[in-house]
This record gives structure tokens, sequence and C-alpha cells, in this order.
């Protein structure tokens, strides 16, 4: 992958460039920033740049046939783990090479995808992956190897805040003290969940949204749209271009969770001293615990960004807002005045909450129903 073909973040490749060129590799990095920001294929980008030896700021050059290995993920020196679950090809104990066809057809087709792209490529967006106990006695065979070309060996571990604690403390020895001329790359988009000892042992990277004219620049290349709706979706996207291209194409999901959310803040402004209200926020909430559990932290992300939009048209911020709803009788500007200082902190926390134990595998109706009445709580708090 040449860095050129991958959008903005100059300064991370000079970055990243010069430190190899100047021989000074960290031994294990951490790639911090939304996969739409693109830290998967600067990842790469830089670990082709690394193994082929190449110069000069760019993956092309002299040592043609490694590059070309590169463009089809097959280096033998290049390995790589993420989150995997059981599905229909493989019943137990997952391991990334189990699914190595499948991750690069993702990446070639879908570099600056999310991992719940991922899960629906594999046919588990019903499941949470993870990258368990067997990956990583597979990560530790791998490096004790030597590398096959007689140079670096580099092990790329994406979403590393999808290792359980047994993975993390089986590598945690091996990402601090890794044998000669092996480098980890890790990437994630919540530094927080991973281990502080993990983080303390990486050289942290941390990757910026990207600029509108930038994501507009790309769509235009890619789209034969309007140019007024370009820039539409490039505002909307905040930075992240995988996000744009699911809103280019309309299959992200957001109008499925614009339909949730507003059906849900309708119930829930009728629910207060209103029991057959509530009985449809219950019936709301059974129907949204049917979904995937990534599906509903994805929609739970979405209603933060909600409310967090209405906050800022409230308060007159009216160029940040870039959500624009479509829902019939739904007006955005008379929903805002209901989100405040008084409640938003009590909002959010609500629905971080709610993702924090769904992620650990609570009951999402019982979640749901209790995120529900606190809502209707919260929506009739009056601003201060």
């Amino acid at each position: 992958m040449r860095f050129s073909e991958i959008l903005g973040l100059s300064h991370i490749k000079n970055y990243l460039t010069t430190s190899v060129d100047r021989g000074r590799i960290p031994h294990a990095q951490l790639f911090v920033g939304a996969n739409g920001s693109g830290t998967l294929p600067m990842a790469i980008a830089y670990a082709q740049y690394i193994l082929c030896g190449n110069t000069d700021g760019e993956n092309g050059g002299a040592n043609k046939a490694c590059n070309i290995k590169f463009d089809h993920l097959a280096h033998p020196d290049l390995h790589f783990a993420y989150p995997v679950a059981t599905n229909q090809k493989v019943k137990k104990h997952p391991t990334a090479d189990q699914f190595a066809e499948e991750w690069r057809d993702f990446v070639s087709k879908t570099p600056y995808g999310s991992i719940f792209d991922w899960y629906v490529s594999l046919g588990i967006e019903n499941k949470q992956g993870q990258i368990g106990v067997d990956e990583a006695l597979q990560v530790v065979k791998k490096l004790s190897l030597k590398s096959y070309e007689g140079g670096y060996k580099v092990m790329l571990i994406w979403m590393a805040d999808k290792m359980n604690n047994a993975a993390s403390n089986k590598l945690l020895k091996l990402i601090e003290e890794p044998p000669e001329k092996t480098i980890f790359i890790l990437i994630t988009e919540n530094e927080e969940q991973l281990l502080q000892t993990i983080r303390s042992r990486c050289q942290v990277v941390h990757f910026p949204a990207l600029g509108e004219e930038v994501i507009k620049e790309a769509l235009l290349s890619l789209s034969e749209a309007g140019e007024n709706e370009i820039t539409k979706i490039a505002h909307q996207a905040e930075g992240d271009y995988n996000k744009a291209i699911h809103l280019l194409h309309h299959d992200g999901g957001d109008d499925q969770f614009e339909e949730w959310f507003i059906q849900w803040i309708r119930t829930a402004f009728r629910a207060k001293g209103n029991k057959s209200a509530v009985n449809d926020l219950i019936v709301w909430s059974e129907s949204i615990a049917g979904a995937g559990r990534e599906t509903q932290k994805k929609f739970l992300k979405y209603c933060i960004d909600f409310f967090r939009q209405a906050m800022l048209l409230n308060y007159g911020a009216q160029e940040l807002v870039f959500l624009e709803p479509n829902t019939p009788g739904f007006d955005l500007a008379k929903f805002a005045p209901f989100v405040h200082g008084a409640n938003i902190m009590d909002i959010t926390n609500e629905l971080q909450d709610a993702m924090f134990h769904i992620e650990r595998n609570g009951n999402a109706k019982i979640i749901l129903t209790d995120l529900s009445i606190q809502l209707t709580r919260l929506l009739h708090r009056k601003s201060q």
C-alpha cells in the first residue's frame, strides 16, 4: 500500500518514514484513532516500508517483488491478529489464520472499515469478536521463528482493545521484550480499554480526524454525485472516511437508527405519568434487544451523537451541526431545547453505561428498559 493512497495525515507519514530512514524503529507502537481516520492502511504501509526496505518516503522502487507481496497482503514476515468469533465456517477455537482469506478481501475492499463492517463480512454481527488466548499462542509461535527473508518481522494487531485478559497477559512479556528485529504495531479506537501495562510499553501515535476537504476530494474522485451532496456528506462524516462511504451508499444503518431513536424519544416524552407509554418503552426495548450486540452498541453510539448535536443546536453552534433527520414530522430545532447543560452529561453517562453492560453480555432487554426509564426522567429535567 502506497502512502500516497492514504488520505491526509502527511505529518504522520513523514514521522513514520523518517524514523525508518534513520534506523530508529520502535519495537512496539500503538496507533490510536477511528478506523475511518486511516490507522489500518497507515500501519500496513508502514510495515511495507520497513520490510521492503523502501526509501524516499514511498513504497515503490527497487524491491518490486516485495511490494507485490504486500499488494496481496501475502508477505511471509507480515503477521496479523484481529478479533474473530465462531461462525458457519469455524465452529470452535477461532483464530485469525482461519479467516485469512476473508481478512485480505476485507482490507483490499474496505481498508477504512470498522469492526462492525468486519463482523458483517464474517457473518458474526450478532456476536462479539475477541482476540483470545488461542490467538496469543499463535502470535508467540509465529514470532519465535526466524524471519522468512532474514530481516524484520512485523506483528500487526488490529483492534487490540479486543484482547481479553488472558491474551493480554500472555503477550505482555513478548511486547516488552520481543525477539530481535520484531516489531509490534497495535491499532485501537479505545486506548483506555487496553491494559495499562501494555500501553506503557508502546510508543503511542494519535491519529486525528480527517479534514472535510480531504474527504470531499476523495469522494469526488469516487462518485458521480453532485458537489453539493458530496460537501454535505463530508461535513456529516465528522472526519471519518468510513462513515462518509456509508453515507454515500446509504448502507451504514443510520436510517434505521434514526427511526429507532425518534420512536424512542417520542415514547419517552409521553411516558411520564402514562402507564401505556411505559409499556411502549418496554416493547421498544424488546425490539432493540433482538438485534445483535454490536448493532446495539453502534445504535447507542448514534444516540450519543444525536443528543450532542441537539445540544449544539440549542446553544447556537449551528456551524457544528451536521445532523439532518429525514423523519417526517420531526424537527431537530424543536427537540434541541430539551437537551441542555443540566441533563446532557447524565444522558451521555447513561448511554455509555448501557454500552458497557451490553458489551459484557448483560441482559439487553433489562439494560435498555432501565435506560428508557432514565431517559424519560432526564428529558423532562428543566434547564438551569
